[in-house]
């Protein structure tokens, strides 16, 4: 039997049904399409840890800084910005990481999207322009 047949001899019915289906169809398609935020791939830029035994967050661009923390082999982080440093085995970049304001060292970080310069970033951001530091004078 066809769907036009199908059509003329249950009307109403098949009609219903269809919409059924249809609005069936809707939510199960934007269900699919609406990711949760622990399975959505991290915002741009971010990085992703290269180094074999993990790599360690510090707390200013520098191995003479303290250790902050530390990051797994493969754990993607978000990255603020970046800035010329220390030279880490031929690499002077240094990320701030997003969401811990740490930095680590570019050489074992494999980044994804553009990352811009601390400075540039800073001069873009309404926070740090009419941010005054405690105890400023003038």
């Amino acid at each position: 039997m066809s769907t036009i047949t199908a059509l003329r001899s249950l009307r109403g019915r098949t009609v219903l049904a269809g919409a059924s289906a249809l609005s069936t169809a809707v939510v199960l398609g934007a269900a699919l399409l609406a990711a949760s935020p622990a399975e959505a791939a991290p915002p741009t830029p971010y990085g992703t840890v290269t180094a074999g035994n993990g790599l360690v967050q510090r707390q200013y661009p520098s191995t003479d800084s303290s250790a902050e923390g530390s990051l797994r082999y493969r754990q993607q982080v978000g990255l603020r910005c970046k800035v010329r440093a220390q030279n880490i085995e031929g690499n002077t970049i240094w990320y701030l990481l997003r969401d811990t304001s740490t930095w680590v060292s570019a050489k074992y970080v494999d980044n994804t999207g553009n990352v811009a310069y601390c400075k540039d970033v800073q001069r873009r951001s309404p926070a740090t322009m009419n941010a005054v530091p405690k105890g400023a004078k003038g």
